[in-house]
Protein backbone atom coordinates (compact mmCIF):
# COMPACT_ATOMS: atom_id res chain seq x y z
CA UNK A 1 0.00 0.00 0.00
CA UNK A 2 1.47 3.11 -0.41
CA UNK A 3 2.64 5.50 2.22
CA UNK A 4 0.79 8.19 1.67
CA UNK A 5 -2.31 6.44 0.93
CA UNK A 6 -1.67 4.62 4.17
CA UNK A 7 -1.59 7.63 6.22
CA UNK A 8 -4.62 9.18 4.90
CA UNK A 9 -6.98 6.21 5.93
CA UNK A 10 -5.34 6.36 9.06
CA UNK A 11 -5.12 9.64 9.88
CA UNK A 12 -8.97 9.82 8.72
CA UNK A 13 -9.91 7.12 10.90
CA UNK A 14 -7.93 8.77 13.97
CA UNK A 15 -10.21 11.74 13.25
CA UNK A 16 -13.41 9.55 13.81
CA UNK A 17 -15.05 8.33 16.89
CA UNK A 18 -13.84 4.94 18.03
CA UNK A 19 -17.74 3.90 18.45
CA UNK A 20 -19.27 5.47 14.96
CA UNK A 21 -22.49 6.51 14.70
CA UNK A 22 -22.40 8.59 11.59
CA UNK A 23 -22.73 6.78 8.53
CA UNK A 24 -19.51 8.30 7.17
CA UNK A 25 -17.74 7.38 10.00
CA UNK A 26 -18.63 3.85 9.73
CA UNK A 27 -16.96 4.27 6.33
CA UNK A 28 -13.79 5.09 7.63
CA UNK A 29 -13.84 2.40 10.23
CA UNK A 30 -14.67 -0.01 7.42
CA UNK A 31 -12.09 1.42 4.85
CA UNK A 32 -9.40 1.16 8.24
CA UNK A 33 -10.33 -2.44 8.46
CA UNK A 34 -10.22 -3.56 4.69
CA UNK A 35 -6.78 -1.40 3.90
CA UNK A 36 -5.30 -1.38 7.32
CA UNK A 37 -5.78 -4.63 8.90
CA UNK A 38 -1.96 -6.41 8.26
CA UNK A 39 -0.12 -3.18 8.29
CA UNK A 40 1.41 -1.61 11.65
CA UNK A 41 -0.76 1.31 12.65
CA UNK A 42 -1.63 4.11 15.39
CA UNK A 43 -5.47 2.92 16.12
CA UNK A 44 -4.64 0.09 18.49
CA UNK A 45 -5.43 -0.31 21.94
CA UNK A 46 -2.33 0.97 22.98
CA UNK A 47 -3.44 4.52 21.67
CA UNK A 48 -6.05 6.27 24.03
CA UNK A 49 -7.78 9.47 22.84
CA UNK A 50 -7.13 12.17 25.08
CA UNK A 51 -8.42 15.49 23.89
CA UNK A 52 -11.12 16.72 20.80
CA UNK A 53 -11.85 19.58 19.07
CA UNK A 54 -15.37 19.80 17.57
CA UNK A 55 -16.40 21.48 15.04
CA UNK A 56 -16.88 25.75 14.85
CA UNK A 57 -18.98 28.33 12.80
CA UNK A 58 -15.88 29.57 11.52
CA UNK A 59 -13.80 26.11 11.10
CA UNK A 60 -15.57 23.05 9.77
CA UNK A 61 -12.88 20.81 10.93
CA UNK A 62 -12.91 18.60 14.09
CA UNK A 63 -9.61 17.06 15.73
CA UNK A 64 -8.57 14.04 17.52
CA UNK A 65 -5.84 13.96 20.00
CA UNK A 66 -4.57 10.63 20.63
CA UNK A 67 -1.20 9.56 23.23
CA UNK A 68 0.08 6.23 23.27
CA UNK A 69 0.58 3.99 26.47
CA UNK A 70 4.59 5.06 26.11
CA UNK A 71 4.56 8.34 27.67
CA UNK A 72 7.89 9.35 26.25
CA UNK A 73 6.32 9.51 22.45
CA UNK A 74 4.71 13.07 21.24
CA UNK A 75 1.05 13.60 21.32
CA UNK A 76 -0.64 12.81 17.65
CA UNK A 77 -3.60 14.83 16.33
CA UNK A 78 -5.78 13.92 13.78
CA UNK A 79 -7.74 16.49 11.62
CA UNK A 80 -10.70 15.81 9.20
CA UNK A 81 -13.21 18.55 7.93
CA UNK A 82 -13.95 20.40 4.82
CA UNK A 83 -10.98 20.58 2.51
CA UNK A 84 -11.28 24.74 2.65
CA UNK A 85 -10.91 24.04 6.72
CA UNK A 86 -8.37 21.41 6.12
CA UNK A 87 -6.18 23.38 4.11
CA UNK A 88 -6.60 26.60 6.10
CA UNK A 89 -5.32 24.52 9.49
CA UNK A 90 -1.96 23.35 7.26
CA UNK A 91 -1.96 27.03 5.88
CA UNK A 92 -1.45 25.82 2.51
CA UNK A 93 -0.01 28.32 0.08
CA UNK A 94 -2.01 29.73 -3.03
CA UNK A 95 -0.73 26.92 -5.75
CA UNK A 96 -1.29 24.48 -3.28
CA UNK A 97 -5.24 25.63 -2.32
CA UNK A 98 -5.94 26.07 -6.30
CA UNK A 99 -4.55 22.44 -6.96
CA UNK A 100 -6.61 21.69 -3.79
CA UNK A 101 -9.78 23.89 -4.77
CA UNK A 102 -9.76 22.12 -8.43
CA UNK A 103 -9.63 18.68 -7.11
CA UNK A 104 -12.06 19.02 -4.63
CA UNK A 105 -14.36 20.57 -6.85
CA UNK A 106 -13.78 17.32 -9.68
CA UNK A 107 -14.88 15.17 -6.71
CA UNK A 108 -17.90 17.20 -5.50
CA UNK A 109 -19.23 17.44 -9.12
CA UNK A 110 -19.50 13.69 -9.27
CA UNK A 111 -21.79 13.95 -6.22
CA UNK A 112 -19.05 13.02 -3.83
CA UNK A 113 -18.77 14.80 -0.07
CA UNK A 114 -15.33 15.65 0.18
CA UNK A 115 -13.25 15.65 3.29
CA UNK A 116 -9.53 16.97 3.54
CA UNK A 117 -7.34 15.05 6.41
CA UNK A 118 -4.54 16.21 7.90
CA UNK A 119 -2.32 15.15 11.06
CA UNK A 120 0.34 17.16 13.72
CA UNK A 121 2.20 16.26 16.54
CA UNK A 122 2.40 17.95 19.64
CA UNK A 123 5.00 17.79 23.03
CA UNK A 124 3.66 20.69 24.58
CA UNK A 125 1.29 19.60 28.16
CA UNK A 126 -1.25 22.56 27.83
CA UNK A 127 -3.80 22.30 24.87
CA UNK A 128 -3.58 25.03 22.90
CA UNK A 129 -7.37 27.25 22.51
CA UNK A 130 -7.83 26.19 19.08
CA UNK A 131 -6.54 23.73 16.17
CA UNK A 132 -4.71 26.32 14.77
CA UNK A 133 -2.31 26.53 16.96
CA UNK A 134 -0.67 22.88 15.31
CA UNK A 135 1.28 22.45 12.83
CA UNK A 136 -0.80 19.91 10.67
CA UNK A 137 0.86 18.46 7.67
CA UNK A 138 -2.01 18.18 4.69
CA UNK A 139 -2.45 14.13 3.47
CA UNK A 140 -5.40 14.18 0.98
CA UNK A 141 -8.84 14.77 0.22
CA UNK A 142 -11.23 11.43 0.23
CA UNK A 143 -14.43 11.14 -1.42
CA UNK A 144 -17.85 9.49 0.01
CA UNK A 145 -20.61 8.58 -1.98
CA UNK A 146 -24.25 8.17 -0.15
CA UNK A 147 -26.26 7.00 -2.98
CA UNK A 148 -30.06 8.46 -3.44
CA UNK A 149 -32.37 5.86 -3.08
CA UNK A 150 -34.13 5.03 -6.31
CA UNK A 151 -37.18 6.41 -5.17
CA UNK A 152 -36.25 9.61 -4.01
CA UNK A 153 -36.54 11.16 -7.97
CA UNK A 154 -40.77 9.88 -7.54
CA UNK A 155 -40.81 11.22 -4.27
CA UNK A 156 -39.68 14.49 -5.00
CA UNK A 157 -41.63 14.52 -7.78
CA UNK A 158 -44.95 13.44 -6.05
CA UNK A 159 -44.47 16.52 -3.69
CA UNK A 160 -44.05 18.99 -6.48
CA UNK A 161 -46.82 18.04 -8.15
CA UNK A 162 -48.78 17.53 -4.30
CA UNK A 163 -48.17 21.79 -3.86
CA UNK A 164 -45.28 20.10 -1.51
CA UNK A 165 -41.52 22.70 -1.78
CA UNK A 166 -39.06 19.88 -0.72
CA UNK A 167 -35.66 22.23 0.24
CA UNK A 168 -32.26 20.42 0.58
CA UNK A 169 -30.21 21.72 3.15
CA UNK A 170 -26.28 19.78 3.76
CA UNK A 171 -23.07 20.98 5.04
CA UNK A 172 -21.59 19.38 2.00
CA UNK A 173 -19.62 21.88 -0.51
CA UNK A 174 -21.72 23.86 -2.84
CA UNK A 175 -21.00 21.59 -5.81
CA UNK A 176 -21.49 18.25 -3.86
CA UNK A 177 -25.27 19.88 -3.11
CA UNK A 178 -25.63 20.78 -6.45
CA UNK A 179 -24.95 17.07 -8.28
CA UNK A 180 -27.40 15.45 -5.78
CA UNK A 181 -30.02 18.04 -5.85
CA UNK A 182 -30.17 17.28 -9.92
CA UNK A 183 -30.35 13.85 -9.41
CA UNK A 184 -32.91 13.95 -6.90
CA UNK A 185 -35.21 16.15 -9.20
CA UNK A 186 -34.90 19.16 -7.55
CA UNK A 187 -34.39 22.93 -9.29
CA UNK A 188 -30.74 23.87 -8.84
CA UNK A 189 -30.33 27.40 -10.20
CA UNK A 190 -31.29 28.97 -7.27
CA UNK A 191 -28.88 28.09 -4.43
CA UNK A 192 -27.42 29.89 -0.86
CA UNK A 193 -24.43 29.09 1.13
CA UNK A 194 -23.97 29.47 4.79
CA UNK A 195 -21.45 32.18 4.01
CA UNK A 196 -24.37 34.01 2.52
CA UNK A 197 -26.38 33.82 4.77
CA UNK A 198 -24.09 34.99 7.57
CA UNK A 199 -24.55 38.44 5.78
CA UNK A 200 -28.90 38.06 6.03
CA UNK A 201 -30.92 39.55 8.64
CA UNK A 202 -33.71 37.86 9.65
CA UNK A 203 -36.33 39.49 7.30
CA UNK A 204 -34.29 39.01 4.43
CA UNK A 205 -33.55 35.25 5.06
CA UNK A 206 -37.57 35.24 5.18
CA UNK A 207 -37.58 36.37 1.09
CA UNK A 208 -34.73 34.08 0.40
CA UNK A 209 -35.92 31.13 1.21
CA UNK A 210 -39.11 31.74 -0.78
CA UNK A 211 -36.83 30.80 -3.91
CA UNK A 212 -33.59 28.87 -2.70
CA UNK A 213 -34.26 25.20 -3.05
CA UNK A 214 -30.54 23.98 -2.20
CA UNK A 215 -28.68 25.31 1.02
CA UNK A 216 -24.88 23.93 0.98
CA UNK A 217 -22.73 24.62 3.52
CA UNK A 218 -24.80 25.03 6.38
CA UNK A 219 -24.01 24.40 10.32
CA UNK A 220 -26.79 23.45 12.47
CA UNK A 221 -28.01 27.28 14.00
CA UNK A 222 -28.23 28.13 10.55
CA UNK A 223 -30.84 25.12 9.73
CA UNK A 224 -33.04 26.64 12.71
CA UNK A 225 -32.82 30.19 10.98
CA UNK A 226 -33.96 28.54 7.70
CA UNK A 227 -36.59 26.31 9.87
CA UNK A 228 -37.72 29.60 11.47
CA UNK A 229 -37.30 32.06 8.49
CA UNK A 230 -39.88 29.79 6.74
CA UNK A 231 -42.60 29.62 9.27
CA UNK A 232 -42.06 33.32 9.40
CA UNK A 233 -43.83 33.28 5.86
CA UNK A 234 -46.61 31.45 6.77
CA UNK A 235 -45.19 27.85 5.81
CA UNK A 236 -46.13 25.00 7.43
CA UNK A 237 -42.56 23.22 7.84
CA UNK A 238 -41.37 19.56 8.19
CA UNK A 239 -38.10 19.11 8.68
CA UNK A 240 -36.06 15.45 8.43
CA UNK A 241 -32.58 14.69 10.43
CA UNK A 242 -30.50 12.36 12.23
CA UNK A 243 -27.92 14.16 14.56
CA UNK A 244 -27.71 15.88 17.18
CA UNK A 245 -27.15 18.86 16.10
CA UNK A 246 -30.11 18.46 13.93
CA UNK A 247 -32.51 18.58 17.26
CA UNK A 248 -33.36 22.35 17.39
CA UNK A 249 -34.60 22.59 14.16
CA UNK A 250 -36.21 19.28 14.11
CA UNK A 251 -37.79 20.82 17.32
CA UNK A 252 -38.71 24.15 15.94
CA UNK A 253 -40.30 22.57 12.92
CA UNK A 254 -44.02 22.61 12.86
CA UNK A 255 -43.30 18.44 12.15
CA UNK A 256 -40.01 16.97 13.27
CA UNK A 257 -39.36 13.81 11.11
CA UNK A 258 -36.12 11.91 12.19
CA UNK A 259 -34.26 8.53 10.81
CA UNK A 260 -34.69 5.72 12.98
CA UNK A 261 -31.83 3.48 11.73
CA UNK A 262 -29.35 6.48 11.72
CA UNK A 263 -30.62 8.92 13.62
CA UNK A 264 -29.46 9.60 17.35
CA UNK A 265 -32.00 9.32 20.21
CA UNK A 266 -31.71 13.05 20.38
CA UNK A 267 -33.31 14.01 17.15
CA UNK A 268 -35.72 11.07 17.50
CA UNK A 269 -36.62 12.64 20.85
CA UNK A 270 -37.24 15.57 19.38
CA UNK A 271 -39.16 14.58 16.37
CA UNK A 272 -42.54 14.27 15.83
CA UNK A 273 -42.34 11.48 13.25
CA UNK A 274 -39.82 8.75 13.11
CA UNK A 275 -38.96 6.93 9.94
CA UNK A 276 -38.11 2.90 10.25
CA UNK A 277 -36.81 2.72 7.08
CA UNK A 278 -34.81 5.98 6.63
CA UNK A 279 -36.93 6.72 3.19
CA UNK A 280 -37.47 9.51 1.56
CA UNK A 281 -40.08 8.18 -0.25
CA UNK A 282 -41.77 6.97 3.23
CA UNK A 283 -43.04 10.61 4.01
CA UNK A 284 -44.37 10.80 0.57
CA UNK A 285 -46.85 7.91 1.66
CA UNK A 286 -47.65 9.32 4.86
CA UNK A 287 -48.79 12.65 2.94
CA UNK A 288 -50.30 10.19 0.71
CA UNK A 289 -52.08 8.59 3.64
CA UNK A 290 -52.95 11.81 5.68
CA UNK A 291 -54.61 13.13 2.87
CA UNK A 292 -56.67 9.67 1.92
CA UNK A 293 -57.81 9.79 5.84
CA UNK A 294 -58.82 13.51 5.71
CA UNK A 295 -61.16 12.45 2.42
CA UNK A 296 -62.52 9.47 4.02
CA UNK A 297 -63.34 11.51 7.32
CA UNK A 298 -65.32 14.35 4.99
CA UNK A 299 -66.74 11.36 3.04
CA UNK A 300 -68.01 9.73 6.12
CA UNK A 301 -69.26 13.10 7.39
CA UNK A 302 -70.88 13.99 4.38
CA UNK A 303 -72.85 10.71 4.51
CA UNK A 304 -74.05 11.37 8.19
CA UNK A 305 -75.75 14.40 7.43
CA UNK A 306 -77.11 13.24 4.33
CA UNK A 307 -78.77 9.96 5.75
CA UNK A 308 -80.06 11.68 8.21
CA UNK A 309 -82.38 14.16 6.53
CA UNK A 310 -84.96 12.22 4.91
CA UNK A 311 -84.86 9.45 8.55
CA UNK A 312 -85.80 12.56 10.35
CA UNK A 313 -88.19 14.09 7.92
CA UNK A 314 -89.60 10.84 7.33
CA UNK A 315 -90.21 10.68 11.21
CA UNK A 316 -91.55 13.94 11.41
CA UNK A 317 -93.81 13.69 8.26
CA UNK A 318 -96.41 11.74 9.94
CA UNK A 319 -96.47 13.24 13.08
CA UNK A 320 -96.99 16.76 10.72
CA UNK A 321 -99.38 15.90 8.87
CA UNK A 322 -101.70 13.06 10.27
CA UNK A 323 -99.98 9.96 8.48
CA UNK A 324 -99.49 6.62 10.06
CA UNK A 325 -96.49 6.34 11.95
CA UNK A 326 -93.46 4.69 9.85
CA UNK A 327 -90.65 4.15 12.68
CA UNK A 328 -90.54 2.11 15.66
CA UNK A 329 -87.64 1.39 17.50
CA UNK A 330 -86.62 -1.95 15.56
CA UNK A 331 -86.86 0.33 12.87
CA UNK A 332 -84.54 3.00 13.86
CA UNK A 333 -82.29 0.36 15.12
CA UNK A 334 -81.94 -1.70 11.46
CA UNK A 335 -81.26 1.91 9.80
CA UNK A 336 -78.37 2.34 12.68
CA UNK A 337 -76.86 -1.05 12.13
CA UNK A 338 -76.28 0.35 8.30
CA UNK A 339 -75.09 3.58 8.94
CA UNK A 340 -72.56 2.56 12.21
CA UNK A 341 -70.96 0.27 9.30
CA UNK A 342 -70.87 2.25 6.70
CA UNK A 343 -69.29 4.85 8.64
CA UNK A 344 -66.74 2.66 10.38
CA UNK A 345 -65.89 0.79 7.96
CA UNK A 346 -67.08 1.09 4.43
CA UNK A 347 -65.47 4.83 4.18
CA UNK A 348 -62.44 4.27 6.28
CA UNK A 349 -61.18 1.35 3.73
CA UNK A 350 -62.17 3.53 0.96
CA UNK A 351 -58.51 4.02 -1.22
CA UNK A 352 -57.19 7.51 -1.92
CA UNK A 353 -58.83 9.13 -4.98
CA UNK A 354 -56.56 9.29 -8.10
CA UNK A 355 -56.00 13.12 -7.90
CA UNK A 356 -55.16 12.85 -4.06
CA UNK A 357 -51.66 14.13 -4.66
CA UNK A 358 -51.99 16.79 -7.21
CA UNK A 359 -54.30 19.12 -4.98
CA UNK A 360 -52.23 22.06 -3.40
CA UNK A 361 -52.24 21.61 0.27
CA UNK A 362 -54.97 22.87 2.44
CA UNK A 363 -54.82 25.28 4.66
CA UNK A 364 -53.68 24.80 8.31
CA UNK A 365 -57.08 26.67 9.38
CA UNK A 366 -59.67 24.83 6.96
CA UNK A 367 -62.01 23.21 8.72
CA UNK A 368 -63.31 19.80 8.15
CA UNK A 369 -66.41 20.14 8.09
CA UNK A 370 -67.00 22.71 5.73
CA UNK A 371 -69.93 25.02 4.62
CA UNK A 372 -69.83 23.40 1.06
CA UNK A 373 -69.71 19.76 2.72
CA UNK A 374 -72.95 20.48 4.32
CA UNK A 375 -74.89 21.97 1.37
CA UNK A 376 -74.06 18.61 -0.57
CA UNK A 377 -74.99 16.94 2.81
CA UNK A 378 -78.42 18.57 3.00
CA UNK A 379 -78.94 18.52 -1.10
CA UNK A 380 -78.48 14.71 -0.81
CA UNK A 381 -80.64 14.25 2.00
CA UNK A 382 -83.42 16.23 0.67
CA UNK A 383 -83.59 14.25 -2.65
CA UNK A 384 -83.90 11.40 -0.85
CA UNK A 385 -86.79 12.97 1.77
CA UNK A 386 -88.62 13.99 -0.99
CA UNK A 387 -88.34 10.94 -3.19
CA UNK A 388 -88.87 8.31 -0.62
CA UNK A 389 -91.84 10.78 0.98
CA UNK A 390 -93.40 11.27 -2.42
CA UNK A 391 -93.87 7.02 -2.28
CA UNK A 392 -95.18 6.92 1.08
CA UNK A 393 -97.91 9.48 0.73
CA UNK A 394 -99.04 8.17 -3.10
CA UNK A 395 -99.23 4.44 -1.77
CA UNK A 396 -101.32 5.94 1.46
CA UNK A 397 -103.63 7.86 -0.76
CA UNK A 398 -104.30 5.23 -3.45
CA UNK A 399 -105.88 2.72 -0.59
CA UNK A 400 -102.60 0.94 -0.01
CA UNK A 401 -102.50 -1.03 3.75
CA UNK A 402 -100.83 0.29 5.99
CA UNK A 403 -98.18 -2.14 6.77
CA UNK A 404 -97.26 -2.23 2.95
CA UNK A 405 -96.86 1.71 3.10
CA UNK A 406 -94.61 0.89 5.81
CA UNK A 407 -92.48 -2.08 4.25
CA UNK A 408 -92.47 -0.19 0.93
CA UNK A 409 -91.50 3.36 2.18
CA UNK A 410 -88.67 1.16 4.35
CA UNK A 411 -87.47 -0.46 1.53
CA UNK A 412 -86.99 2.84 -0.31
CA UNK A 413 -85.21 4.40 2.25
CA UNK A 414 -82.55 1.74 2.65
CA UNK A 415 -82.14 1.60 -1.07
CA UNK A 416 -81.51 5.11 -1.06
CA UNK A 417 -79.00 5.24 1.88
CA UNK A 418 -77.59 2.43 -0.53
CA UNK A 419 -77.20 5.19 -3.09
CA UNK A 420 -75.84 7.64 -0.68
CA UNK A 421 -73.09 5.49 -0.19
CA UNK A 422 -71.98 5.21 -3.68
CA UNK A 423 -72.24 8.75 -4.61
CA UNK A 424 -70.38 10.08 -1.39
CA UNK A 425 -67.55 7.42 -2.11
CA UNK A 426 -65.81 9.70 -4.56
CA UNK A 427 -65.92 13.28 -4.43
CA UNK A 428 -63.61 13.67 -7.81
CA UNK A 429 -64.05 10.42 -9.26
CA UNK A 430 -67.32 9.18 -11.78
CA UNK A 431 -69.00 6.76 -10.55
CA UNK A 432 -67.79 4.18 -12.97
CA UNK A 433 -64.42 4.70 -11.61
CA UNK A 434 -65.53 4.93 -8.28
CA UNK A 435 -67.12 1.49 -8.97
CA UNK A 436 -63.56 0.04 -10.36
CA UNK A 437 -61.83 0.61 -6.60
CA UNK A 438 -61.98 -2.41 -4.79
CA UNK A 439 -63.64 -2.19 -1.01
CA UNK A 440 -64.12 -5.66 0.75
CA UNK A 441 -65.38 -3.55 3.64
CA UNK A 442 -68.63 -2.08 1.18
CA UNK A 443 -69.25 -5.44 -0.59
CA UNK A 444 -69.80 -7.32 2.90
CA UNK A 445 -72.15 -4.19 4.07
CA UNK A 446 -74.26 -4.81 1.03
CA UNK A 447 -74.64 -8.10 1.64
CA UNK A 448 -75.60 -8.20 5.23
CA UNK A 449 -78.34 -5.32 4.01
CA UNK A 450 -79.52 -7.51 1.13
CA UNK A 451 -79.66 -10.51 4.06
CA UNK A 452 -81.35 -8.52 6.50
CA UNK A 453 -83.74 -6.80 4.07
CA UNK A 454 -84.70 -10.41 2.59
CA UNK A 455 -85.34 -11.88 6.41
CA UNK A 456 -87.51 -9.27 6.87
CA UNK A 457 -89.90 -9.56 3.84
CA UNK A 458 -89.79 -13.54 3.84
CA UNK A 459 -89.30 -14.58 7.25
CA UNK A 460 -92.58 -14.14 8.90
CA UNK A 461 -91.62 -13.47 12.76
CA UNK A 462 -89.22 -10.70 11.06
CA UNK A 463 -92.17 -9.55 9.58
CA UNK A 464 -94.31 -9.19 12.27
CA UNK A 465 -91.81 -7.75 14.19
CA UNK A 466 -91.37 -4.69 12.00
CA UNK A 467 -94.99 -4.98 10.96
CA UNK A 468 -94.17 -5.01 7.44
CA UNK A 469 -96.76 -6.23 5.14
CA UNK A 470 -96.30 -8.27 1.45
CA UNK A 471 -94.31 -6.26 -0.98
CA UNK A 472 -94.85 -7.64 -5.07
CA UNK A 473 -92.66 -7.24 -7.82
CA UNK A 474 -93.84 -4.13 -8.84
CA UNK A 475 -93.24 -2.76 -5.23
CA UNK A 476 -89.97 -4.09 -5.25
CA UNK A 477 -89.24 -2.78 -8.82
CA UNK A 478 -90.51 0.81 -7.52
CA UNK A 479 -88.20 0.82 -4.24
CA UNK A 480 -84.90 0.24 -6.51
CA UNK A 481 -85.59 2.57 -9.28
CA UNK A 482 -86.41 4.91 -6.59
CA UNK A 483 -82.25 4.55 -5.37
CA UNK A 484 -81.28 4.96 -9.16
CA UNK A 485 -82.69 7.85 -9.45
CA UNK A 486 -81.36 9.52 -6.63
CA UNK A 487 -77.90 7.68 -7.67
CA UNK A 488 -77.79 9.40 -11.12
CA UNK A 489 -79.35 12.63 -10.32
CA UNK A 490 -76.63 13.26 -7.21
CA UNK A 491 -74.29 11.81 -9.71
CA UNK A 492 -75.13 14.22 -12.77
CA UNK A 493 -75.02 17.28 -9.92
CA UNK A 494 -71.89 16.45 -8.14
CA UNK A 495 -69.60 18.29 -11.01
CA UNK A 496 -70.86 21.27 -9.83
CA UNK A 497 -70.21 20.96 -6.57
CA UNK A 498 -67.08 19.07 -6.90
CA UNK A 499 -64.28 22.36 -6.75
CA UNK A 500 -65.85 23.71 -3.17
CA UNK A 501 -66.02 19.84 -1.67
CA UNK A 502 -62.31 19.44 -2.83
CA UNK A 503 -61.15 23.36 -1.89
Amino acid sequence: MPEDFHGLVEFGLLASEREPFDPMERAFHDLAREQLGETEHLSGPQWKLVHTYGLRPGLLAMSHVWQSTDARQDFVIAAKGAPEAIADLCHLNAPDVAALTRSMDAMAAEGLRVLGVARASFAGQTWPDSQHDFSFKFLGLVGLADPLRTSVPDAVSECRSAGIKVIMITGDHPATAKAIAREAGLDTEDRATGKELEQLSDAELALRVRTATVFARIMPEQKLRIVNALKANREIVAMTGDGVNDAPSLKAAHIGIAMGGRGTDVAREASSIVLLDDDFGSIVKSVRLGRRIYDNLRKAMGFIFAVHVPIAGLALLPLLFGLPILFGPVHIAFLEMVIDPVCSLVFEAETEEDDVMRRPPRGADEPLFSGPLIGWGLLQGAFAFVLVAVIFVVAFTRGMPEEEVRALAFFSLVLTIVSLIFVNRSFSASLVTALRRPNPALALVLLAVTTMLSVTLLWPFARALFRFGPLHLDDLTLTLGAAVLVLVLLELLKPLWRAQLQS
